[in-house]
């Protein structure tokens, strides 16, 4: 499974490809990659958890393809990656300045975070699920929708909360403790005690 250091789903990762692959090597590459994994699926015990892995791979790999097939929604996904990333880092500089508006940059960014990935990590992955070309190659129906809607959101969550956590949300100022005043209290409560 194919996954970014960003967290912003990079579908051309998924697929190996560089950013300016030609749509018939994204066919080309998603077809020998959807055969590798129905291949695999088919010689392997199927577990709870294996299923869920290769759900999830089926579905990043259909919607790689869905996006990436025609230039219009390929260049759509890409502009909106890279507007995230640069909003993202206009937060980071904002808060590293201080400025007054990091807090509402913050805000813009959840809010276009998490549509973006609600669109590319659910919709997008279960659109390409109804995409006849997607279907022919990776079997996929309606079982598979309902197993894949769960496993998605919790990829959506993870990472959602895999981008929050590097990112500079609040300053924790560390604790400032006066350790004789704490000892001389905790002696006086258990004289008291006693």
């Amino acid at each position: 499974m194919a996954e970014t250091g960003d967290g912003y789903i990079n579908f051309f990762e998924i697929l190996g490809l560089n950013e300016d692959a030609k749509p018939g090597e994204v066919r080309k590459v998603y077809r020998r990659r959807m055969k590798e994994l129905v291949g695999e699926i088919a010689r392997v015990e199927i577990t709870q958890q294996r299923r869920a892995r290769y759900l999830l791979e089926m579905a990043q790999l259909n919607a790689a393809l869905l996006v990436l097939r025609e230039n219009d929604t390929r260049d759509a996904y890409w502009s909106e990656r890279q507007a995230l990333i640069a909003l993202e880092q206009q937060w980071r500089d904002a808060v590293a300045t201080k400025s007054d508006g990091a807090d509402t940059l913050r805000r813009q960014f959840d809010g276009r975070l998490q549509a973006f990935l609600s669109k590319y990590c659910e919709e997008w992955m279960l659109a390409a699920g109804q995409d006849k070309e997607c279907v022919e190659h990776s079997n996929w129906d309606a079982a598979h929708t309902r197993h894949a809607s769960r496993i998605l959101r919790f990829y959506r969550n993870d990472l959602y909360q895999k981008i929050l956590e590097r990112l500079p949300y609040a300053e924790v100022t560390p604790p400032s403790i006066n350790w004789t005043e704490r000892a001389r209290f905790v002696r006086g409560a258990l004289d008291e005690r006693n």
